[in-house]
C-alpha cells in the first residue's frame, strides 16, 4: 500500500524584522519610535509576526542601502540570529535600495508602500476598489521590474546576457504599461459612472455627509451606528476599504446620504491617492465633512493633522466640517487632552462621542442638521 503525503494549504505565516530611519533634523510630527509601532500594526494586519524593530537616526538615509553600513551588517545578524524570512521597511524604497537591500539580506523586503497595498489587496471587495488597487500596484511594480533581470547584470556581459534578458525585461514593461492604461480607462469610466450618479443624487436635492479619518479611528463603527449599515468592523488598520453610503433622518425630519471612504494613513503613497482619486471626489461632493478622530490614541493630534493635510492636498481643506473625537468611552478623566488643547470657539465645531456605545449621537446628529441648514442658508 502506498502511503499517502498530505500537505498543509495553510498560507505560511511571515516573520519579520521592521526598520526605520529618521533623519536628523526631519520635521516630520512622528517620532521614529510610533512610526515603527504604525508600521507594526500594518504588519499585524497582513498577518505578518514581527520578531524585532530596529531604528537608525541619520543625517539622511543611505541612497544605496536605506541604512548605514554598520547599520546593514547589524542587520545581517538579525537574520541569523531570530531567522526573519522578510524585512520591511518604513519608507518607500528606490528599486536601487531594495535590490541591494535583498542581495545583502538574503530575504524578502518590502517597503511600507508595498504593504499598505497588500492589505488593499486583500480588503478590496468590489470592482472598483480592485481596479484601483491594481492601479497602485501596476504603477508601483513598473520602476522595479529591472530588478526582476538582475541576475543577469551580475554574469558581466557575454555568452547568455544578449537578447533574452532584455527583450523580457522590455516585454514586461511594455504589458505593465498596457495594464495600467487599460485599469486608467475602467476607472475613468467608473468616475463618470459616479459623475453620473452623483449629478442626479444633487438634482434629488439631499445633503450629502460624508466621514473621513485616519484608518482605526471608528468610521465604519459610526455608519453602522448612525444608519445600521452592518459594515465590518474590526480592531485593525484598513478593515473596511470600499466605500459605504446610507440614507439616514435627521431629527429635523430631512434626509441626508452618509458617505464612508477609505481611512488616511502617515505616509500614504502618492500612488494610492491618485489611484483613490475617483473614489476621493465623492469628498468634493459632500456638503458636510464628519472628520472622525480616535481621541484615545496617543499620536491623535498627529493624525488629526495627517487627515487634515490630505484633505488640504486634495483641495479640500475649505469644506464644511465637523470635528468628531470618537471613542471617549475609553478615555479616563473629564475630557480628553486633545479637546481641553481647544478654544472655546474651535469646540462648538467639535463634538465627543463614543460611536460604539451611542454616547452623543443625538447631539451630533443635532448639530450636522444645524449646520447644514446654516451651509444651506435656511
Amino acid at each position: 500500500m502506498t502511503a499517502t503525503r498530505l500537505y498543509s494549504t495553510e498560507e505560511t505565516k511571515e516573520h519579520a524584522l521592521l526598520v526605520g530611519v529618521e533623519p536628523k533634523g526631519s520635521k516630520d510630527r512622528w517620532p521614529i519610535e510610533d512610526s515603527i509601532a504604525e508600521l507594526a500594526s500594518l504588519a499585524h494586519t497582513a498577518n505578518v509576526e514581527v520578531l524585532a524593530t530596529v531604528t537608525q537616526r541619520l543625517d539622511k538615509a543611505s541612497p544605496f542601502s536605506y541604512v548605514g553600513k554598520g547599520k546593514l551588517r547589524e542587520l545581517v545578524a538579525l537574520r541569523d540570529e531570530l531567522r526573519y524570512n522578510v524585512a520591511i521597511f518604513d519608507d518607500e524604497l528606490t528599486p536601487q535600495q531594495q535590490r541591494h537591500l535583498e542581495e545583502a539580506l538574503q530575504v524578502k523586503v518590502i517597503d511600507r508602500t508595498a504593504l499598505i497595498l497588500d492589505i488593499f489587496a486583500k480588503h478590496a471587495h468590489t470592482r472598483e476598489g480592485q481596479l484601483q488597487v491594481d492601479l497602485a500596484q501596476s504603477q508601483y511594480l513598473l520602476p522595479r521590474l529591472a530588478g526582476q533581470w538582475s541576475h543577469l547584470e551580475r554574469l558581466g556581459g557575454g555568452i547568455g546576457t544578449r537578447g533574452p534578458g532584455e527583450t523580457q525585461l522590455e516585454t514586461d514593461r511594455r504589458l505593465v504599461q498596457q495594464r495600467i492604461e487599460r485599469l486608467r480607462r475602467e476607472i475613468e469610466d467608473v468616475r463618470k459612472h459616479r459623475a453620473l450618479y452623483r449629478k442626479q443624487r444633487k438634482r434629488s436635492g439631499i445633503p450629502v455627509v460624508s466621514l473621513v479619518g485616519y484608518t482605526n479611528a471608528g468610521k465604519s463603527t459610526l455608519l453602522n451606528t448612525l444608519t445600521e449599515a452592518d459594515v465590518a468592523v474590526e480592531d485593525k488598520l484598513f478593515a473596511t476599504l470600499d466605500p459605504v453610503t446610507r440614507r439616514l433622518m435627521l431629527p429635523n425630519r430631512k434626509w441626508v446620504l452618509v458617505t464612508d471612504t477609505v481611512g488616511f494613513i502617515h505616509k500614504l503613497p502618492p500612488l494610492v491617492v491618485a489611484a483613490f482619486r475617483a473614489t476621493l471626489e465623492e469628498l468634493d461632493e459632500a456638503d458636510l465633512i464628519l472628520h472622525v478622530v480616535d481621541v484615545t490614541h496617543k499620536n491623535a493630534a498627529e493624525q488629526c493633522q495627517t487627515v487634515e493635510d490630505i484633505l488640504h492636498e486634495l483641495q479640500l481643506g475649505a469644506k464644511p466640517r465637523l470635528t468628531v473625537l470618537n471613542k471617549i468611552d475609553l478615555v479616563s478623566g473629564e475630557h480628553p487632552e486633545m479637546l481641553s488643547r481647544q478654544g472655546a470657539a474651535a469646540q462648538r465645531d467639535m463634538l465627543a462621542i463614543s460611536a460604539a456605545k451611542g454616547w452623543g449621537i443625538d447631539r451630533l446628529l443635532a448639530s450636522v442638521s444645524e449646520r447644514l441648514d446654516r451651509e444651506r442658508g435656511e
